[in-house]
């Protein structure tokens, strides 16, 4: 879900906290060794985030936190912040070309340029959640 999270309002950090769990504690941060991307450029995105994106003049930037059921991909347009709100189990995350990353839910997407270690080091730590954090599948029992 594509959500305006300017603003602190309880309602939308009720839903976030159902969608995909409450912030991660400072012991599992340290632990796990941060829980948020360094700076990603977007290259591509679904036609909901890019007529926000359009708006402005300024480099179109995204971070991503990892929380316990999923992640929240955070970016900016005019003066306001948005987020996309996805669950581990409607997350997909593709390698494509070289260097971008795409990260998919359902029919909104973003890619990003991955021209750093410290990039694909950190999905490589997603992933590596996602998978630890997944519910069990039918087949898998």
């Amino acid at each position: 879900m594509l959500l305006n999270v300017s603003y602190n309002d309880k309602k939308i950090t009720k839903k976030i906290d159902e969608a995909v769990g409450k912030p991660l504690s400072i012991k599992e941060r340290f632990a796990m060794g941060g829980i948020g991307s360094p700076k990603l450029y977007i290259t591509e995105a679904s036609i909901d985030i890019y007529n926000l994106l359009v708006l402005d003049n300024s480099t179109n930037t995204c971070n991503v936190e990892i929380r316990p059921n999923g992640i929240i991909v955070r970016f900016r347009s005019r003066l306001e912040t948005f987020a996309l709100i996805i669950p581990y189990y409607k997350l997909n995350v593709y390698k494509g070309d070289i260097g971008i990353y795409s990260i998919y839910m359902d029919h909104y997407f973003i890619k990003v340029r991955s021209d750093t270690k410290a990039i694909q080091k950190f999905f490589r730590k997603l992933l590596n959640h996602r998978a630890d954090n997944l519910p069990t599948n039918l087949e898998d029992l």
